[in-house]
């Protein structure tokens, strides 16, 4: 039999990976991720036209597979419920397309299975090196109005709200209405604002992030987009906050994680 990982305090990491169209990058970032402290690691697929669930499997991860393109939020709410399903105690989102260091996982890992903070986000300006890390200049600035509108709409003193790569406990994730979220990019962003509205702790570690033509990205016009939604949802997160307004994303009713994942391939 073989022994059993080594966990964090006690606590089951699991490592979930969000992909479409990640041949090229996914390996690379699977090798970095520390296994000595991570139980398992699973990847869904939002129908990929390339090889990414070919290699998944040669790698042996856990793959969930939607036969459709359902957009970013609807990946996500999969890698969900698929590690809330597996008994995660801690559950860490990385994209597959090595924009973020996946060396990072150990101390955010920790921070949640030592009871320092409930969810982790590791932030690319934190540290200034976002830029030097090719960060796109209306990127960048984009970044940092959106991100001093909200705080000052909600209150909050982030330095982003716009990573990829966060980490949430057990119970964040078991509580948050996630279902009544956007399948598009502004999932994250509401993501994290339910977090804070629902009373957890934030935290956040710097991350250099990079910027390459394989890693992700969404084109200006998604942008402008993904930035009417973050100011939406921080309008509806301060409305509600007054009482001066009913949101399903912000509803503690609301959906949550329940039902079966698609079947693992």
């Amino acid at each position: 039999m073989e022994p059993a990982k080594p966990m964090i305090n006690g606590k089951k990491v699991c490592v979930v990976m969000p992909a479409y169209n990640a041949e090229k990058t996914l390996k690379k970032t699977y090798d970095e991720i520390p296994k000595d402290i991570v139980d398992n690691v699973i990847l869904t697929d939002d129908a990929s036209q390339d090889e990414t669930v070919k290699l998944s499997r040669e790698l042996d991860i856990k793959t969930f597979v939607h036969t459709e393109n359902r957009g970013y939020g609807s990946n996500q709410k999969t890698c969900y419920q698929a590690a809330l399903k597996s008994g995660a105690d801690i559950v860490i989102m990385l994209h597959p397309d090595y924009q973020y260091s996946p060396k990072l996982i150990i101390p955010m890992a920790c921070m949640i299975a030592e009871g320092i903070f409930d969810a982790v986000i590791a932030s690319r300006i934190l540290g200034n090196k976002a830029i030097i890390g090719g960060m796109p200049l209306y990127k960048y600035i984009s970044n940092r109005v959106l991100t001093l509108a909200e705080n000052l709409i909600i209150q909050q003193k982030l330095s982003e709200y716009h990573t990829g790569y966060r980490a949430f406990n057990r119970k964040v994730l078991e509580t948050i209405p996630l279902l009544e979220n956007s399948d598009d990019f502004v999932f994250d962003n509401q993501m994290l604002c339910q977090t804070l509205y629902f009373g957890f702790d934030v935290g956040e570690v710097s991350c250099p992030a990079l910027y390459f033509p394989d890693a992700s990205s969404i084109s200006f016009s998604r942008s402008v987009t993904y930035g009417i939604g973050v100011i939406q949802t921080a309008m509806k997160y301060a409305m509600a906050k007054r009482g001066m307004g009913h949101f399903k994303i912000f509803n503690p009713k609301g959906k949550s994680l329940s039902g079966e994942p698609p079947e693992a391939t």
